[in-house]
């Protein structure tokens, strides 16, 4: 339990994601039998294969959801909704949404405006993204280690806080943003993850040694953090570090906390060791939205039509979308689907060694969803 002493420490919006993440962890679970609505964003490249899949998952088995689905690109813009149009349909979808990959347009180069992702997240308020990295039986992997750790990053600021601009011709200057309440908000959100899921240790990573203000500030905030749950074990770690030991001793790792752009490498380096971006769920989480999408950002654009993609990771976020929906028996169930698929190792897509197609694991899930 948090002192009011401890509480005073952080500032008014953390203190109020405190209450509003405490109230939803203590929310009562219920399976409901209406159809719940969920915005789908198709994404790009193989994206809105692997959404069909799940669409294909859920007629056949009955789930109830329905979806509103919304094509949002950067990359085919002609035919792309609006940010506008997306954050409509999810408030109006239970603030919940199952998204595929949207590939940043690197050829609409525009240093007014962030790219059509961060667009996203910055209207949702999505400031915590979250992977997780396990391994599963039937996959084979380098380590041949059981791994399961949550990598939790901060996705509004950072290198990522799109100011960037040219003092003179040949001299680009780029601005890392880095806030206290960003920073209090992503620390207090990752020791909340450990606590509500029985987790032991947070592992803040960071490159304070040199960037002692922007990175400092981080640090500090993580660690004033840990004082505030004491049966949570707490370490820092330098990002280059960091990423020795997660080819070296991955399973030191449980709960990760770090800025946008450590994040967003490390999780791809994470993908590697359990079986590659196929394999890997997360989301993004706001204070009164959830979004979820693969692990791993690729589109994986020169497989788009080929049927010949991995929609693991997608059908897993679909079960932890139904499990944050109330819906847990069929979360459980699906989960309990794919996890079968993938251990008799009958039908195996090319990433993991085998020669099926993307609808044939699809409907190996299906035979073996059983509520």
């Amino acid at each position: 339990m948090m002192s009011k002493s401890l509480i005073g420490g952080l500032s008014q919006a953390a203190r109020a994601f405190s209450v509003r993440s405490l109230a939803t962890a203590a929310a009562p679970s219920a399976e409901v039998s209406e159809k719940q609505k969920v915005t789908l964003i198709p994404g790009d490249g193989v994206g809105p294969e692997l959404v069909y899949s799940v669409q294909e998952i859920v007629r056949a088995t009955g789930i109830p959801i329905e979806f509103d689905e919304v094509f949002l690109s950067e990359v085919h813009f002609n035919r792309s909704a609006t940010i506008k149009d997306v954050v409509k349909s999810i408030n109006k979808c239970n603030h919940v949404a199952l998204k595929g990959v949207i590939q940043e347009g690197l050829h609409n180069v525009d240093f007014d405006q962030a790219g059509i992702n961060m667009q996203l997240k910055r209207k949702l308020d999505l400031f915590a993204n979250v992977v997780h990295i396990k391994t599963y039986d039937g996959i084979k992997t380098r380590h041949g280690k059981n791994l399961d750790f949550v990598i939790i990053r901060e996705q509004t600021e950072g290198e990522y806080s799109s100011l960037e601009h040219e003092l003179v011709p040949g001299v680009i200057e780029c601005l890392k943003i880095v806030t206290r309440e960003k920073c209090e908000r992503i620390a207090k959100y990752a020791f909340d993850y450990a606590t509500k899921y029985n987790r032991r240790k947070v592992t803040a990573v960071h490159k304070a040694n040199i960037m002692k203000l922007g990175d400092g500030l981080f640090l500090r905030i993580c660690e004033e953090t840990a004082k505030l749950y004491p049966k949570i074990e707490f370490e820092n770690m330098i990002v280059d570090n960091c990423a020795m030991q997660l080819v070296s001793r991955p399973e030191r790792f449980d709960v990760m906390v770090m800025p946008n752009l450590y994040g967003n490498i490390v999780d791809n380096l994470a993908a590697g060791l359990v079986g590659g971006a196929g394999v890997v769920s997360g989301m993004s989480v706001g204070s009164d939205n959830v979004v979820f999408e693969t692990g791993a950002r690729h589109p994986y654009a020169e497989a788009s039509g080929r049927n010949i993609a991995n929609p693991t990771a997608m059908i897993i976020c679909a079960a932890n979308m139904l499990q944050h929906l109330h819906l847990e028996d069929h979360g459980r169930a699906l989960r309990r689907a794919v996890e079968k698929t993938i251990k008799e190792g009958k039908v195996r897509t090319r990433d993991l060694g085998g020669y099926s197609t993307t609808r044939d694991f699809t409907f190996a899930v299906i035979d073996n969803f059983q509520l």
